[in-house]
């Protein structure tokens, strides 16, 4: 099981998307999910509608990400704007980076992301039961918003159908993890680790949960 931290490791709130976090999620060998917007022409890292110039860029994001890259994880960028193809796509191939996806962009931005190649994730939640442009995803973020609907069977057919998936832990939505982590340990043992992730805001403790007999 890949662990993704979730806009970073932090270790209080105020810290979520920041250098500092980010930082640390590479330097413990995570990878993250982090939100990807434009500003003025450019790209930056910012969950919600960038204010200020204090935001990271993303040639600074992946500069970063560069100086630990025998060591990090995957990055899962998620795509808060649209139109953002050229530059993204431009930067990654800029500082060679290869071991990303795309998610969450609307269906007409996630199509334009397919048409030039990029490695897209498509969603399934209780909201989106038929995930969009699913034979053409390289994988699935399955998100539980309301309630923990995941199993394991949910998670072996998307494996089955050669699919990498990304699990995204209760907590990030208000609810307590440890029956759902529970629940999946058993796939999370079968399954070949670059095929299954989860997002969670405890990578540290998930950790040591899924790597543990």
């Amino acid at each position: 099981m890949a662990i993704l931290a979730h806009r970073g490791f932090w270790t209080e709130p105020a810290e979520k998307n920041s250098r500092e976090a980010l930082e640390r999620a590479f330097r413990e060998g995570f990878g993250i999910e982090t939100d990807i917007r434009d500003r003025n022409g450019g790209l930056v890292v910012s969950h919600d509608p960038p204010v200020g110039d204090s935001l990271m860029t993303v040639d600074e994001l992946l500069d970063l990400y560069g100086r630990y890259a025998s060591q990090a994880g995957t990055l899962a960028l998620n795509i808060k704007a649209d139109g953002l193809q050229g530059p993204l796509l431009d930067a990654l191939a800029r500082h060679g980076v290869d071991d990303w996806f795309v998610f969450d962009m609307a269906v007409p931005d996630g199509i334009l992301y397919l048409r030039r190649g990029a490695v897209a994730y498509t969603r399934q939640s209780e909201y989106e039961r038929e995930p969009s442009f699913y034979e053409r995803a390289a994988g699935v973020w399955l998100d539980a918003f309301e309630s923990d609907w995941i199993d394991a069977a949910v998670i072996e057919r998307h494996l089955a159908a050669g699919k990498r998936v990304a699990l995204v832990s209760p907590e990030l939505h208000g609810r307590p993890h440890a029956a759902a982590w529970e629940s999946w340990k058993a796939v999370a043992t079968r399954a070949e680790p670059c095929m299954l992730a989860l997002c969670t805001d405890f990578p540290d403790k998930a950790r040591e949960f899924f790597d543990a007999p």
